[in-house]
């Protein structure tokens, strides 16, 4: 087994060569390509994990995982490495594991944006939000704050500055702690400005302001350049030019829809210790009830397995009243009819105590004990590492400042190294579970039957054992993404098909999804819909072999056998 050491991240070349050792390791489970490349030229590496000795990936049910899209999101690698290793490690051991890999496929992409992980990962640190390319404008910013470790100690951490009407002033009952000045405070105090570590280019001596998107020129954000929901930029902060105009983007979305036996898909991200479902740009009576009613009965089984809330994106996870995010991963329920999730790891108020209803609107307004509280879990938990002393700094276009507060990435951004393992841990029975309740298409019977002079009567009966429908989402049957079930017969030199076609259409098949309670006013009227059939007749000598094939794009494929006596 590949060691790997969950309480740290890892760089690109390490990385990889963790995802080339398990491809080593378990080559009958395990495969690994590059789907294209980044920006700056490195392999966006891909992960298929199934039992090739029962069939193809593509010829089974598949589940997507990701991670890592945003740059300093390293945990969500970690989550990717974490499930691989879970699953490779538990094949021969645990049941379900074997049952699924041997049934279902996973495609594990852990790191979509090596290139802004590498710069998160530097030793001198330089924080974006996905690639390192410049956007909007090609080119570096000439006036403005850039976000960067100036004082060389492998952290970015925030600058105050001194000032009698800075908006900021130190806590009463704890003075390492920064909070906002009150409305009626009086000029004159000790207040201070506060504003990111980092340098400030062609500093005019009065103004300071970001030098582009969070403070560098590199205002992409990869996860609105998704083409469901995109928009331009004066409406969609780092949308990009057109939708999947970056590698990294094009790469996944092209790997997507080239494999239409993916039935749904888990993005990692961090943080808030929340489970993401659609849609993100309207309310839920949007959706098909079916589908509604689906993510509601996946997100309980998701509380259960992780222990985090399941929430709607649009009702409980926007970023300002009125506005909404477009271009994301959610574009795989709105296109594609694959149901999603986004996960996003970890959340350091709900380990400080702190109220945990407040998603996004925490970080607006909250009490300022709630900061107190903070402060106390990073001296308990992070050892003090989370919020650092403030220390005197001659900065080379401010003068005299201090640097120090709050380590975002430590305390915030991802899990602390020795809570990191414990916190990506929750996830793969979900994931398992996910994969499992996908619909699969198998063979029920074949039979054969002689119809005389010659010929044969061969019929084909399939059907979907999984708990999802063939077609898995309304949303893809209002879409008219699938052909249903797909039957062939292929006959031997010498036979002859007398009646039916080479291929038939069976529609598709319901799962046991959408059936009522035992006690309901609606009888079931199609207690046997996730059953098809289809009859052939053929003349052929007795003995003949003819082979029979049925598939489905979401539902798998399935071959038998009839031999004619």
């Amino acid at each position: 087994m590949p060691a790997l050491d969950h309480s740290r991240f890892y760089k690109y070349e390490e990385l990889t060569a963790k995802l080339l050792a398990f491809a080593e390791e378990f080559p009958q489970l395990v495969a690994l390509e590059s789907i294209g490349r980044s920006f700056e030229g490195r392999d966006i590496p891909l992960v298929t994990v199934t039992n090739l000795a029962t069939g193809s990936a593509s010829d089974k049910p598949a589940y997507w995982v990701d991670g890592n899209i945003h740059s300093v999101e390293l945990s969500a690698s970690t989550a990717c490495l974490y499930f691989l290793q879970w699953l490779t490690s538990g094949y021969a051991t645990d049941a379900e594991i074997k049952r699924c890999l041997d049934t279902r496929a996973f495609y594990i992409c852990p790191r979509i944006n090596p290139d802004g992980a590498e710069w998160a990962l530097a030793d001198r640190p330089k924080y974006v939000r996905s690639s390192t390319r410049r956007y909007p404008v090609d080119e570096d910013p000439v006036a403005g704050l850039v976000a960067e470790d100036v004082d060389g100690d492998g952290r970015i951490l925030q600058m105050r500055i001194a000032d009698p009407n800075g908006m900021w002033k130190k806590h009463p009952q704890e003075p390492r702690l920064l909070i906002r000045r009150d409305p009626t405070d009086p000029p004159g105090g000790e207040y201070f400005r506060v504003m990111p570590e980092g340098r400030i280019e062609n500093f005019d001596g009065v103004h300071i302001e970001f030098a582009g998107f969070m403070g560098n020129a590199q205002g992409l954000d990869l996860n609105r350049n998704f083409p469901s929901g995109w928009r331009q930029e004066h409406e969609q902060l780092g949308a990009g030019p057109y939708p999947t105009s970056e590698p990294e983007i094009r790469a996944v979305v092209d790997f997507i829809v080239k494999h239409p036996n993916i039935c749904g898909g888990t993005s990692f991200h961090t943080f808030s210790g929340v489970l993401l479902r659609p849609f993100g740009d309207r309310p839920d009576d949007k959706m098909p009830p079916e589908d509604l009613w689906t993510y509601q009965k996946v997100g309980k089984k998701g509380e259960e397995l992780t222990g985090y809330p399941a929430i709607s994106i649009f009702h409980e996870f926007v970023y300002h009243p009125g506005q909404y995010i477009g271009g994301a991963f959610d574009w795989i329920y709105e296109h594609l009819g694959m149901f999603m999730w986004t996960v996003e790891i970890w959340n350091p108020k709900k380990e400080a105590g702190i109220d945990n209803k407040e998603w996004i609107h925490w970080f607006r307004e909250h009490p300022a004990e709630d900061d107190v509280k903070m402060l106390q879990w990073s001296d308990t938990e992070l050892q003090g590492a989370g919020h650092v002393d403030w220390k005197p700094f001659d900065h080379p276009q401010l003068g005299r400042v201090e640097i120090g507060g709050w380590n975002r990435m430590l305390a915030f951004t991802n899990p602390p190294p020795h809570r990191l393992e414990a916190e990506v841990a929750r996830f793969p029975q979900w994931l398992l579970w996910q994969a499992l309740v996908s619909p699969k298409l198998e063979v029920r019977d074949v039979q054969v039957t002689n119809a005389g002079d010659g010929t044969w009567r061969v019929r084909l009966i399939v059907q979907n054992t999984g708990w999802l429908p063939s077609y898995v989402t309304k949303m893809a049957v209002q879409h008219k993404l699938l052909r249903g079930v797909l039957a062939e017969i292929a006959l031997p030199p010498g036979a002859q098909l007398v009646s039916g076609k080479p291929r038939e259409s069976l529609g598709e098949l319901e799962g046991w999804a959408y059936r009522h309670t035992g006690i309901s006013f609606w009888p079931d009227r199609k207690p046997t819909d996730n059953l098809a059939y289809v009859d052939w007749v053929v003349r052929a000598k007795p003995g003949t072999t003819v082979e029979l094939t049925a598939w489905h794009e979401r539902a798998g494929k399935v071959r038998a056998q009839a031999t004619l006596r």
